[in-house]
């Protein structure tokens, strides 16, 4: 393992135009519409410095601190998911001309994205979401390849956040090309591929000291204590296939609006729909990829009908997909446990509270005759 590296502040502003002049975009957190959202950056003074979230189930605010921190705060309603699968894709286009149609797709995209900021939870659901694209889609491929990930080890998790539960946070463990934990005078520095190596090289970062190592790990450490949430994760996917006909799933639905905002932030979800358009004339065509949401009721329509016609049913697919059978196609969790699902609810609905409600009368609760939809 190359050693810890240590970054004074002006030195991290450099690495920031390194990038740019290595050809890459910047997409980094800033403060817009008041939440911090992931944007186009040009450098340090972009960034969120001196801001803090106050998160909670159905709530988001910032505050000023007052400090010169960068990091100090977890992570707003958008992720990576944003610019690495678009929510509007064009897919292919076709012409029809002297009686022949021709088919020609999207080219591929030539962004090179260099992601700064991203929490070790975002890191994660990339990752989930490479096991969905990476074989199969072409554009997603091409942008994640060429991409750089600078992560930031989260210091200040939210009271919605229950990352450590889910193995995921709140230290990068995976899929960055340099993690930073953000210090009172700069940043300690991991590479975790050659291509961080060299960026570190490229800076000649001076080796962390003792204190500054021990510093950060304490910094991430005490994350873990103060994070909001927690979830049992033991015996799942289980536990979520024997209660498919729980009474709780019927309390949820009277709450739940189905106004699809959890699975539009949330980082790993990957529904997606077709669009077909034809022009006036009939001799022009496109197809167009869109996010789509299984709390929508269309989402589920086939030619004899919609197949998942209550609220009860798409609230309990979206929960037992996202922790249970998410496990069986992909080998991996499908929540990160980032908590955005909660903040940007309406009505506050609580994933670890809805699990744990189950959980609390897993086996004493009759099963009901029938299928239900």
């Amino acid at each position: 393992m190359a050693p810890t590296k240590f970054l004074e502040r002006a030195t991290f502003d450099r690495l920031l135009t390194t990038l740019i002049g290595a050809g890459y975009e910047l997409i980094g957190p800033t403060v817009r519409d008041g939440a911090i959202v992931l944007d186009r950056i040009e450098g340090a003074a972009d960034l969120p410095r001196g801001v803090r979230e106050v998160q909670g189930p159905g709530a988001y605010r910032l505050e000023r601190t007052g400090d010169a921190r960068l990091f100090a705060w977890a992570h707003g309603p958008d992720s990576g998911k944003r610019f690495l699968f678009p929510s509007r894709e064009l897919v292919f286009s076709a012409s029809r001309e002297n009686g022949q149609l021709a088919l020609e797709p999207s080219p591929l995209p030539d962004a090179k994205y260099a992601f700064v900021g991203l929490r070790s939870c975002d890191l994660h659901a990339i990752d989930v979401q490479d096991r969905v694209f990476m074989i199969a889609d072409p554009a997603y491929r091409s942008r994640r390849e060429a991409a750089v990930f600078i992560g930031v080890n989260c210091e200040f998790p939210g009271q919605t956040c229950f990352c450590a539960s889910m193995g995921t946070g709140p230290r990068c463990s995976l899929g960055y090309d340099l993690s930073l934990t953000e210090l009172d005078d700069g940043f300690t520095v991991e590479a975790g591929t050659p291509r961080g190596e060299e960026l570190l090289a490229a800076l000649a970062a001076t080796d962390a000291t003792v204190e500054e190592e021990r510093a950060s790990l304490e910094a991430t450490e005490r994350a873990a204590e103060q994070m909001g949430r927690t979830l049992d994760v033991s015996d799942m996917p289980e536990l979520l296939y024997r209660n498919r006909e729980h009474p709780r799933w019927d309390e949820v639905a009277s709450r739940c609006l189905a106004c699809t905002n959890c699975t539009m932030v949330c980082p790993t979800c990957f529904c997606h729909d077709v669009t077909d358009s034809v022009s006036i004339t009939g001799l022009e065509a496109t197809r167009t990829r869109e996010w789509a949401s299984c709390f929508s009721e269309e989402f589920s329509h086939l030619a004899s009908g919609d197949v998942r016609r209550s609220v009860r049913s798409r609230y309990r697919q979206w929960l037992t997909h996202k922790f249970a059978a998410w496990i069986d196609q992909f080998g991996t969790s499908g929540c990160v446990g980032c908590g955005r699902c909660i903040t940007w609810c309406p009505v506050g609905i609580d994933v670890t509270q809805e699990v744990a409600a189950i959980r609390a009368t897993d086996g004493q609760v009759r099963v009901r005759e029938g299928v239900s939809s």
